[in-house]
């Protein structure tokens, strides 16, 4: 079984508001709920890729109820843990002549709360795989992902899809895969990247660190893996004009994973992580098995 662990999952209430006014009433011209949240992003891709997945994390009010029933309602199994103070939060992005988020808090996830997550993560088996993604929430602990990762039995592989120090610190545990980005690269060394060799070295200094497989994504640029046999493989584009960049890397991570278990193949994972990242990055919501078979139609 794959689990994905949402720390702070979302409602995203995505609108569009012509030539937005600020200090007058403004009116929606489209509005959709998305159910957010990186892990929930991963689980709603292999639930188009027909790769059952079990979604964690903390919940809270009548937001989280929605939350849970809406997975439920797409067929993704969850397994959350539901809090008593606060609210699943709820993030507001706003399509203008500017883009604006306004982001949620959410919930305050107590001792008692991460206990009990703690306790469902010592029961996966050899086999399982789990992955960690997003930002840790200011009421948990700044180790939360070490603290998920040290009580996972023998045989469970992870993956981390998370920034600068969270990510650094989960190397020495040795990740099945990790995803940063170009950008996110030059963050952690603190250089300018300026071409292919530059963005490998970076890879390889990962893999010199703990990570296993490591898979860059360069947005127009494509893709570059640097598999754990020492592998380099590189992958173009899909063709399209790009409407949405939320949701793409977490649709390039479980792209991957499908394409790992199903055929343990991995230039065949990047082509199907390429094509699920490309389909969410042309549509204004995640991307579904139709538009992602289109993608890997046009794949360069």
């Amino acid at each position: 079984m794959i689990y994905t662990i949402t720390f702070n999952p979302a409602l995203d209430y995505v609108i569009q508001v012509d030539h937005f006014k600020a200090g007058q009433i403004n009116r929606n011209k489209t509005e959709n709920v998305y159910y957010g949240g990186k892990g929930i992003n991963v689980s709603c891709i292999l639930n188009e890729l027909s790769v059952p997945s079990t979604a964690l994390g903390f919940i809270c009010g009548f937001t989280g109820k929605a939350l849970k029933d809406g997975l439920h309602g797409l067929g993704i199994h969850t397994n959350f843990i539901e809090v008593e103070k606060g609210m699943t939060r709820i993030n507001i992005k706003m399509k203008s002549d500017e883009e604006t988020e306004i982001n949620g808090k959410g919930p305050v996830i107590e001792k008692k709360d991460f206990d009990a997550l703690l306790k469902i993560v010592k029961t996966f088996k050899k086999g399982d795989m789990v992955i960690l993604s997003g930002n840790i929430p200011s009421s948990l602990q700044s180790d939360s992902y070490q603290r998920v990762i040290k009580v996972l039995n023998e045989g469970v592989d992870f993956v981390v899809d998370a920034e600068k120090d969270l990510l650094m610190k989960t190397l020495p545990y040795h990740p099945f895969l990790i995803k940063p980005n170009n950008l996110e690269l030059e963050e952690i060394f603190g250089i300018k990247l300026k071409n292919k060799e530059d963005i490998v070295a970076c890879g390889k200094k990962l893999q010199s660190l703990g990570a296993r497989n490591v898979l860059i994504s360069m947005a127009k640029d494509g893709a570059i893996l640097i598999d754990e046999n020492g592998t380099i493989y590189q992958q173009g584009v899909c063709r399209g004009t790009v409407v949405n960049s939320v949701g793409a890397g977490d649709s390039m991570v479980a792209g991957f994973i499908a394409g790992v278990l199903k055929e343990r193949d991995y230039s065949k994972a990047l082509k199907l992580a390429t094509a699920c990242g490309g389909a969410t990055a042309f549509h204004s919501g995640l991307a579904t098995y139709p538009q992602i078979m289109e993608a890997m139609k046009t794949l360069e």
